[in-house]
C-alpha cells in the first residue's frame, strides 16, 4: 500500500484510524470467480458509518453552521450515532441521538458510554422501526437553535462524499480488478458514494443494491423487517443519497435468509451484522454465474458483535419466527463447497 493510503504507525485521535479496512476472500468458484468482503467493522466503532459521520461534521464546520461548543443532532439506528459520538467527543461538541427500540441494544449502550444524549421517539418498549418519526423529531429539536445542526444523514451530500475513500482503497488494493460491487442500501451513502467515485477510476463494473424485504426503495410490498440500519420503511422518504442511476440492479433479501447467512458465516470464524448477511446471501447466490475469474466485492457495513442479543440469540430468533436451521444448513453447504476451491 502506498503512503497516500497507508495508516500512520502512531495516531493521536481515534478518528485517525478510520479507513484502510481489509479485504478478505470468503470463497471462490471452480472457475476462479471470487467473493471478497470489504470488512468495514475494522473502523473505529465497528462500522463503515463513522466515515460519513466525520464527513458530515467536516462539511458543517467548513460551511460555518457548526462552531466550537456546538450541538449535533441526528436520527439514528445506531452506527451513524456511534460515529457521530466519537467525532463529537474528539472535537468538543454535544451530541444528541434520536432513537427507537428497533436499534440493537449494544449500539444504544455504546452511544451512551461515549457521552451521547439519547432521546427516544417512542419509549414504550416496542421494537417498531420509527424512522420517519425520528427524523421529524430531530429536525424539530434543531430548528431555530443557535450553533446546532441536524446532520440529516439521509439527505446530506457529505454522507456520500465520506465513502469516496472506499473507492480509492478498493482501486488500489485490486488494481482495477473489480467486476461487481454489492452492498446494502439504507441512506444510500456507502453504495452510491463508493460507486460514484470508483467509476471515475474504473468505469466497467456492475453495482447491485440490496435492501430487506419490506423496504420500499426498490418497490413494495411494504412490511416490518428486523434487519437494522438498512432499507427504507413504509412512511419514510427514500433519501437523496439513493441514486438509482448508479445502481444497476436492486434486490431484496428477507430477514430469515439474511440472518441464516450471518449465522452460517460465523461458523467460518467471521461475525457479520444483519444487513451484511443479506448482502452476502445475495452475493453467494450470484457468484457461480459470474464470468470465470471475475471479482465480486461485498461491502460489509459492520460486524456481528453488536447483535449477540438478536441475530445470534436463538430465543430472540425463535420468538420472531426467524430461526431456520435448514436455511443455515444450505448456506453452510454453499460455503463449504466454495471454500474448498
Amino acid at each position: 500500500m502506498n503512503e497516500a493510503l497507508a495508516r500512520p504507525a502512531v495516531v493521536s485521535h481515534i478518528s485517525d484510524l478510520i479507513g484502510y479496512t481489509p479485504l478478505m476472500e470468503l470463497c471462490r468458484t471452480e472457475t476462479g470467480s471470487r467473493l471478497l468482503l470489504k470488512l468495514e467493522m475494522y473502523n473505529p466503532t465497528g462500522s463503515a458509518k463513522i466515515r460519513m459521520a466525520r464527513a458530515m461534521v467536516d462539511a458543517a464546520e467548513q460551511d460555518g453552521t457548526l462552531g466550537p461548543g456546538g450541538r449535533i443532532i441526528e436520527s439514528t439506528s445506531g452506527n451513524t450515532g456511534l460515529g457521530l459520538a466519537v467525532i463529537a467527543a474528539e472535537r468538543g461538541y454535544t451530541f444528541t441521538a434520536v432513537v427507537d427500540n428497533h436499534a440493537a441494544a449494544d449500539k444504544l449502550r455504546g452511544m451512551k458510554a461515549l457521552g451521547t444524549e439519547l432521546v427516544y421517539v417512542v419509549d414504550d418498549g416496542t421494537e417498531e422501526l420509527a424512522t420517519a418519526a425520528r427524523e421529524e423529531l430531530a429536525e424539530d429539536m434543531a430548528r431555530g437553535e443557535d450553533n446546532t445542526i441536524f446532520t440529516e444523514q439521509h439527505n446530506n451530500p457529505a454522507n456520500g462524499v465520506g465513502y469516496f475513500p472506499v473507492a480509492h482503497e478498493l482501486h488500489q488494493a485490486l488494481d482495477g480488478d473489480i467486476d461487481v460491487v454489492i452492498g446494502a442500501v439504507g441512506t444510500g451513502g456507502m453504495l452510491c458514494g463508493t460507486t460514484r467515485e470508483l467509476r471515475k477510476l474504473h468505469p466497467d463494473f456492475t453495482t447491485i443494491g440490496v435492501e430487506p424485504k419490506g423496504s420500499i426503495a426498490f418497490g413494495g410490498p411494504a412490511h416490518d423487517y428486523y434487519q437494522s440500519g438498512t432499507g427504507t420503511p413504509e412512511g419514510a422518504e427514500i433519501g437523496a443519497l439513493v441514486d438509482f442511476d448508479l445502481i444497476d440492479e436492486g434486490v431484496k433479501v428477507g430477514d430469515v435468509e439474511a440472518f441464516a447467512t450471518c449465522r452460517a458465516v460465523a461458523r467460518t470464524g467471521l461475525l457479520i451484522g444483519g444487513s451484511a448477511g443479506g448482502v452476502v446471501h445475495e452475493a453467494l447466490t450470484r457468484l457461480p454465474a459470474l464470468e470465470p475469474g471475475a471479482t465480486m466485492v461485498a461491502l460489509i457495513n459492520d460486524g456481528g458483535e453488536k447483535y449477540m442479543d438478536t441475530v445470534f440469540n436463538d430465543d430472540w430468533m425463535k420468538a420472531r419466527g426467524l430461526l431456520d436451521p435448514e436455511a443455515e444448513r444450505e448456506i453452510d453447504e454453499i460455503l463449504t463447497k466454495l471454500r474448498r476451491n
